[in-house]
This record gives structure tokens, sequence and C-alpha cells, in this order.
């Protein structure tokens, strides 16, 4: 089936090799194209991008598959702006329970370590996560990605996490993998984060034990996750626990990710620079030079903008990255304590709230996070191009710039998901 998307306004198309860094995130005239442009699409894959003219003269009019080929539907999208799926780089997807409470103790002043002390936390979503059914885990999953849908999120990155037991942790990754199977959803990338805390009723160089001696080779018999995980964090996994898991995982053939620096600078992020992990997330804190370091090495800044905003804590400086030239992404992350899985919101909090230019978080929230999570048929996506994954949301306006401005609702009108378009 082909389908022929003509009268495209400005189309944030984002297309080239790699990642984007420094001054060239700001690039328009390379990254944006005026009116006009049309969209051809076959099967999951894009075609051609071509003169919205050119291609109606190929093709005729709008059908909406109604009359003409049968084989070839011809949308107009009226002239909205077009810009490409949003890609979430990190994500806690699946978990049971209710945390709504902390936000009063956060409020009397207990830390989040203090909090877990109380029974919050972490420990509390495991007791409830482990409560669940499969059936109920899978419908909350369901939900969640439908909603991230919505706002325009057509790949994301699911980190199992919620269990910190082996059997608990499989049966997180395996219900994640019948998500991947279902339709018009987005398309699934799973970690495996089973050092997100230690259990509570074990100390946590038993869990690390654990970890290496029986989880770690049970997840990799089960052949579900992509990638390994450490919440790299004073008080949780140190530096030398978080390094023996992760060269222990590389081993095992997975590729590696890191929680960094959430709290304070607690040295993960040079762990990071030394194993050269794909991406090394949260990095609120991590000092600037790091970064650098970071950068040198081939490793993604992921920054989760909603995650201090929830907290009620100060943003880091995003565009020292820019000026920096150092690679960076953001992302939702998704958890208990930060309810939103919204891409919108994410980019709103950056260009209305951190000075940050609504291009390069555009492409923060799609080029960049698509060369850490990359989609499982091997195709580009997070931008627009020939034979990249025909992934695209259709803004609700004429200008692209509107993707971040409408934090409440999605500010898209439809949802172009491998293909098939959906409408919100």
């Amino acid at each position: 089936m082909r389908t022929v998307f003509l009268d495209i306004g400005p189309l944030a198309h984002l297309s080239g090799k790699g990642s984007l860094k420094g001054y060239s995130l700001l690039d328009s005239d390379a990254l944006v194209s005026a009116p006009g442009r049309g969209i051809v699409v076959v099967g999951n894959t894009i075609e051609s991008i071509a003169s919205s003219e050119e291609l109606q003269d190929e093709y005729g009019g709008v059908t909406n598959g109604a009359e003409g080929d049968s084989e070839t539907k011809v949308i107009s999208l009226n002239g909205n702006a077009v810009i490409p799926g949003l890609v979430d780089g990190h994500t806690h997807l699946l978990w049971a329970g209710d945390r709504s409470r902390e936000v009063s103790w956060r409020h009397s002043g207990k830390s989040y370590k203090e909090i877990s002390e109380i029974g919050g936390g972490i420990q509390d979503t495991v007791r409830s996560t482990t409560l669940a059914s499969d059936e109920q885990l899978l419908q909350i999953g369901y939900t969640r990605m439908r909603a991230a849908l919505r706002s325009g999120t057509t790949h994301l990155e699911a980190k199992s996490g919620y269990g910190l037991s082996t059997e608990s942790e499989l049966r997180l990754l395996q219900i994640a993998s019948q998500l991947q199977s279902m339709e018009h959803l987005p398309s699934l990338d799973l970690t495996w984060l089973g050092a997100h805390d230690k259990p509570s009723e074990s100390s946590l160089s038993d869990y690390v034990d654990q970890i290496l001696s029986d989880q770690l080779p049970q997840v990799l018999e089960q052949g579900i996750a992509r990638s390994a995980d450490v919440f790299c964090e004073p008080g949780w996994f140190s530096v030398e626990q978080s390094e023996d898991i992760l060269k222990s995982s590389r081993a095992g053939g997975l590729d590696l990710r890191i929680h960094i620096d959430e709290f304070k600078d607690g040295g993960g992020g040079d762990l990071a620079a030394e194993l050269k992990v794909v991406t090394a997330d949260h990095a609120h804190y991590t000092s600037l030079n790091t970064r650098k370091n970071m950068d040198e090495a081939g490793v993604n800044t992921g920054f989760l903008p909603g995650t201090p905003y929830a907290m009620g804590a100060e943003w880091p400086n995003f565009n020292d990255c820019i000026e920096n030239e150092i690679t960076w992404s953001i992302a939702t992350d998704f958890n208990p304590n930060c309810k939103t899985i919204s891409m919108p919101f994410m980019g709103s909090l950056l260009a209305q709230r951190c000075s940050v230019h609504p291009l390069a978080a555009l492409i923060a929230a799609t080029r960049n996070p698509s060369e850490t999570t990359p989609h499982s048929s091997g195709k580009v996506h997070g931008r627009l191009e020939e034979g990249a994954v025909a992934n695209f949301n259709v803004v609700d306006g004429e200008y692209w710039e509107a993707w971040c401005m409408q934090p409440s609702h999605t500010p898209f009108i439809s949802t172009c998901l491998e293909g098939n378009l959906i409408h919100h």
C-alpha cells in the first residue's frame, strides 16, 4: 500500500547522519523545509520526499482511498506542519501502585533517601507491582503507551526495575515483550534494570552477587532485553558495583546505559566515559568537564527534565551543552514520581522555562535519542528522509514550533505510525 501525503506546511525533517550537537542544533535552513513538500510512504517506510505539486501530478488529487488506484491513497495535510515521530529514550513503563503521598513528605523536608527509608520510594512500587497480575500490568502498559502515542511518541525505551528478584525482573521483561507485538502502539526498546535498588530483605553487596551469579545469566538466556542499566548513585549502587554489573552485561552481549548524578555528582560520569556506554541519563549534577569527557568517548548525555520538575529542583543548564558541543537528548523518565509520558511537555519545559531553542529541543526529542534507542527494523527513525521508518506527527497548526507550545494536551492532529495515519 502506498500513501501520498500532500500539502505539508513547514517540514522539520531533521535529516542527516548521526546525532547533532553544538550550533548545528539551531540550523533551521538545513533541517526544516519550506511549505509545499509531500511524503510518499510504502508500507512502513518513507519512499520519497518531494514537491507536493510534483507528487500530485504523478499520483493525482486527494482520494483518501475512496477512488482511483486502490493501491494508492492520497491525503492532504492542509498546510499543517510536520515533525518526526518523537523518541522517548528513558522510561520506567511497567509498575503498579500510587506514591502520590510522597509529595507531602517532600514538602515536609524529607529527602528521596529518607522517603525510601520510611516505606516509600522504589520499594513501595516493588511491593505494588509484585501484587499486580500479569494481565493488570499488561493493561497498564498498554494504556500508558496509548497515552504516549497521543502525545506523538512513536518509539520508546522501557526498563524493568520494579521487581528486584530474578523471577520478577524476568516477568516484567516478558510482559513488556508482549506489548512489543501489539499493533497501533509505539515500538519498544527493552532494557534490564535489575540494579535499580536492592530488595528490602537483602544487603546491597549480597544483591549484587545475586545479580551477577543468577539474575543477569537468566536475563541473557531469556533474550528479551537489548540493554542493561544501573542506578549508579551514592546510597544505591557504587561506581565499583556498577562497573562490575555493566562489564558483565557487555560480556553477555547487552548494550550499556547508566543512571548517574541525579542527586549529586557521584562519579558515575567518569565510569560512563571509561566504559563508553551508549547514554548516561539524569546527569543533573555532572560537571561540565565530565560531560565533555563523556562526549569525547561517544556517550550521550540524557537529560530528564520532568524529574527536577516533579521533585521541585532546578534544571541544569542545557544550553551549556550547545555552547560546548556536547551530544545530548531528552526523555520523560516516566515513573511513579514523574507521572508524565508526554514528550511535548518535556519540550515545553526546555523552550518555555529553560531558554532552549525549540529546534534544539526537538532534535533532542527525535534524532539524537534515536541513536541511543534504535528501531528494531534497523531503519533510521527520529528523522524524515528516504528509507526511514514512516513515523511522523502532523502538528495542529502551520508552524512546527507548536510541537512544544501546548503542554496541557497533545499538539498533534494525527500521528503516522509506521505508515498508518492515526487521528487524535
